[in-house]
């Protein structure tokens, strides 16, 4: 894939970027290992006050830097506007808080005999952050944030159709007063990315993206004996049951699922609904997938924009074609928009078959199934039966329901009652395919450490010693 800006509103090339040859890449990486040698020894303050003023750059520049995202993957302007704001939000949380949570941990041993025990947590030097396009700016900054202020120094491999994004994220941090070669972007393609993993300079990887990406990434990352956090695709179940207030719950379902244009792995993609109620709410979620706008992402009235590119379309069209050929019911929408760009319409699949794309496969695009539960053991059955586990709602007043989805539901995450976000005090991650290792609150810090264990013995007079 070319290293470009085209507009999925409108299938346009606007700009391309040159790769960097490999005495470019060799060059930054020597850079990010040389600046790592002074910027570990930076004090938290000084970190914390130019990540601040990162965060204010990042406010006063937010419709700028929104735009730049709208035009390179289609959301939104004013999603990508809010995304600005939520880095900005992350950047200040982790300067207030990074310190505390890398503090040293004292530890009292049997027989210390009056030892100064103690964990220490040290940054690692150079970490390769290999991101994708949907979120383009906070998932860069969610491991940006920690790892900056961790004394760590950072290397950015961006999706390739999202280079104006990237830039313009080292281009605020330099700003914010950070040292040159602190942050970097490295403009390359993804046949460049094992030999920057095994590269001694490079310390540790982190990769949100797909399963393919991730399994080569983290096997890269064993290869080479380095740390790596994976943050794979979802198929997240949302759970309704007879006790929920069907009508919040229908709100949420929908606002999650076509959340970022329905391109998240955090979306509700699977609506388990008890039967008693599934009738009542395969009608709400029709209805109000077929009232939402699809069009120009920066019109204030748009609702939906296009998906990122031509094959996206083209990838969950034939998820659905398939799907509905396999025997499954196409409740509403399931055919690309005509026109330039690269829309497709909110649809929704009931009574999908065993097998069929739509139960096994990802579905990043604005398309929901729905499954009918017999029973609360049914209803945990249905969201297990999946390879995914990064995270789930279930909505239900009833608290042994509510325990049996928190102690059942195999996910990294399970939200009661309210659909799945990110936010920098609480940790984000999956379990199963999606993933392993985990992002925000203590574990971004934490996430590239030389946890160091310190036993300093007390120190005992020898003989003739004056004390």
């Amino acid at each position: 894939m070319a290293i470009a800006t085209t507009n999925p509103a409108t299938g346009e090339t606007l700009q391309e970027f040159d790769e960097l040859t490999d005495a470019e890449l060799d060059a930054r990486l020597q850079r990010a290992a040389d600046t790592f040698r002074t910027y570990r020894r930076t004090t938290f303050a000084e970190r914390a006050g130019w990540l601040r003023r990162a965060a204010d750059l990042l406010d006063e520049e937010a419709e700028r830097l929104g735009r730049i995202a709208v035009t390179e993957m289609g959301k939104t302007l004013a999603s990508a506007v809010a995304e600005v704001g939520k880095c900005a939000k992350g950047c200040r949380w982790y300067a207030d808080h990074a310190e505390e949570i890398l503090a040293d941990v004292p530890h009292e041993p049997a027989g210390g005999d009056g030892a100064r025990v103690f964990t220490r947590y040290e940054p690692i030097g150079p970490v390769l952050a290999i991101m994708p396009w949907n979120f383009p700016y906070w998932q860069v900054f969610r491991f940006a944030a920690p790892a900056l202020m961790t004394g760590n120094v950072g290397l950015l491999k961006h999706a390739s159709n999202v280079p104006q994004c990237a830039l313009a994220i080292e281009d605020v941090l330099l700003r914010a007063g950070f040292p040159d070669g602190a942050f970097q972007t490295l403009l390359v393609s993804s046949g460049k990315v094992a030999g920057i993993v095994a590269d001694d300079r490079v310390r540790g990887t982190t990769l949100t993206g797909s399963e393919p990406a991730g399994r080569q990434v983290g096997s890269a990352a064993g290869e080479a004996i380095k740390p790596s956090v994976l943050e794979l695709g979802g198929s997240d179940a949302f759970i309704v049951m007879p006790s929920a207030d069907v009508d919040a719950a229908l709100e949420a379902a929908v606002a999650s699922r076509l959340l970022n244009n329905g391109q998240s792995c955090v979306n509700a993609k699977r609506f388990i609904v008890h039967e008693s109620i599934a009738d009542e709410f395969e009608r709400g979620v029709a209805r109000r997938f077929e009232a939402k706008k699809v069009g120009d992402p920066t019109a204030a009235d748009t609702d939906l924009g296009p998906l990122v590119n031509a094959d996206a379309v083209q990838t969950i069209d034939q998820q659905v074609r398939d799907t509905v050929s396999a025997g499954a019911r196409l409740v509403t929408g399931g055919k690309p928009l005509d026109g330039p760009g690269h829309f497709y319409p909110p649809t929704l699949l009931a009574d999908v078959p065993a097998g069929s794309p739509a139960h096994r496969e990802e579905l990043f695009g604005p398309v929901a199934t729905l499954w009918r539960a017999r029973d609360l053991d049914d209803a945990i059955r249905i969201a297990n039966d999946s390879p995914f586990g990064l995270s789930g709602s279930a909505w239900t007043a009833d608290q042994d329901e509510q325990r049996r989805f928190v102690e059942e539901v195999e996910t990294g995450m399970i939200y009661i009652n309210k659909f799945t976000e990110s936010t920098p005090e609480v940790p984000f991650g999956g379990a199963k395919n999606s993933g392993y290792g985990r992002e925000l609150a203590q574990f971004g810090p934490l996430a590239f450490v030389n946890a160091k264990t310190v036993w300093i013995a007390a120190t005992t007079p020898t003989d003739g010693a004056v004390e």
